[in-house]
């Protein structure tokens, strides 16, 4: 059986317009691909990682939210262009979390990752 190695390394990703932009230590050994009803639309991939690991560069006025469902997460997209690029959660410990779109980050071909699916639509 093979492993995935898992490494955390340093990115940086923007929204459409570059109004948003970030740099985000992530490992991709974690990227999923979500089938709930928000993500399913968005064709969104991602990894996740604490929210100590995103600085914000620029754009944090054009930020603005969207919660549905339990509110258990804030999606944050951008007023102007209206990408989403990350979100923004508690795990159930209380530490505060980030899930980066990976479509967002520069230079990324997120179809080469091995993503698993994660049943979102169920939760």
């Amino acid at each position: 059986m093979s492993q995935t190695k898992s490494e955390t390394k340093s990115y940086s990703g923007s929204c459409h317009c570059g109004a948003v932009s970030y740099d985000v230590a992530l490992d991709l050994a974690g990227a999923i691909k979500c089938n709930c009803s928000i993500c399913s639309r968005l064709g969104a991939v991602w990894a996740f990682a604490p929210r100590s690991a995103l600085t914000l560069k620029s754009g944090n006025r054009e930020l603005t939210d969207y919660q549905f469902g339990k509110k258990r997460l804030r999606h944050r997209r951008c007023t102007t262009c209206g990408i989403e690029t990350f979100a923004e959660g508690t795990m159930p410990d209380g530490t505060a979390t980030v899930g980066i779109n990976l479509r967002c980050i520069d230079g990324m071909d997120v179809d080469k990752l091995p993503a698993r699916p994660f049943d979102g639509r169920s939760l």
